[in-house]
């Protein structure tokens, strides 16, 4: 088998972070935390970078990302568009979100024949994680989806909640619970969770009410092990997503990664193995949150994990 690709989702406008924070440097030498991610994975054993972008942020993701890791590591672009949906629906009148990361994923079917990675672009995994995702991914294989009783075999990476959130404001999140045989069971999205005196706490009514939960809680960052497969799988959730959600919330309704692999879970088409990280999650959800990031990428460079330049 060959090396695994790499996926990173890096679509998103960050509306809350106030900019492209995909491709806002974070050290003197100009490094994002995309690059981290990519020089990680690279030294994990992945052989591929496939970045899913807005078309219009080509020419930017080409000249601060792209052109200098792809001396290193190949690397290709898919364009998620908001009037790629499936066959014979429309877009709402006034829509202008995206439809979220099950659908960004989508985008890349035509270029991802192998197994894969997915993560998000603004958000640092740390180094183990990757060669635990290359250690899964070689040593499980796909599986035909055309039967029910098929079942193919996922992972992701879990974070303790307390390790993910933020001081600036709050933060989505897809909360876990695992098997006693360290398998994903369930996974709910919860869209507003901050971090409080007590521990955390989440809203499911835009901050109108709020419940406690235990900031020790297995989460997901979004950072999954796939198999091609997925897709047709993640392409009939679409066509669910698109008939019942838009039509409830046409206006900012998303089809989430996290959301739509516990809909797999739940119906038994998919078994996902929860993998763990000894490294910290950190990302950049506010522009408040970058002086943090910054201090952590130093410390890491100060400790020697990482060089000073990377791409030289």
């Amino acid at each position: 088998m060959g090396k695994p690709t790499l996926v990173i989702l890096a679509a998103g406008m960050g509306s809350r972070y106030g900019g492209l924070k995909q491709i806002d440097p974070i050290d003197q030498e100009g490094h994002k935390i995309i690059d981290f991610s990519i020089y990680d994975a690279m030294h994990a054993g992945f052989g591929k970078v496939v970045f899913i972008i807005k078309k219009e942020h080509e020419a930017d993701f080409r000249s601060c990302i792209g052109d200098a890791v792809s001396k290193h590591i190949e690397v290709e672009y898919v364009f998620q568009d908001l009037q790629d949906v499936p066959a014979g629906l429309s877009i709402p009148e006034g829509r202008v979100k995206p439809w979220g990361t099950t659908h960004a994923l989508m985008c890349c079917k035509e270029v991802v024949n192998e197994p894969f990675a997915v993560i998000n672009a603004d958000d640092y995994y740390g180094k183990s994680a990757y060669t635990t995702l290359v250690d899964f991914l070689s040593s499980h294989e796909d599986v035909s989806v055309g039967n029910v009783e098929d079942k193919p075999s996922y992972a992701m990476v879990g974070y303790q909640l307390k390790n993910t959130l933020t001081d600036k404001g709050s933060v989505a999140r897809g909360c876990c619970v695992t098997d006693s045989a360290g398998f994903l069971a369930e996974i709910v999205e919860r869209t507003r969770i901050i971090k409080t005196d007590e521990g955390a706490a989440f809203s499911e009514d835009e901050g109108t009410t709020w419940t406690a939960i235990s900031p020790d809680t297995l989460v997901s960052m979004n950072m999954w092990a796939f198999y091609p497969s997925v897709f047709s799988l993640f392409e009939k959730a679409m066509e669910e997503f698109f008939l019942t959600q838009v039509e409830k919330n046409p206006m900012k309704a998303e089809c989430l990664i996290p959301t739509e692999v516990g809909g797999l879970l739940e119906k038994g088409r998919v078994t996902v193995k929860v993998l763990s990280s000894q490294d910290k999650w950190f990302g950049v959800t506010y522009q408040e949150d970058k002086p943090f990031v910054k201090a952590s990428i130093q410390e890491l460079k100060d400790r020697g994990v990482y060089p000073e330049k990377l791409w030289e």
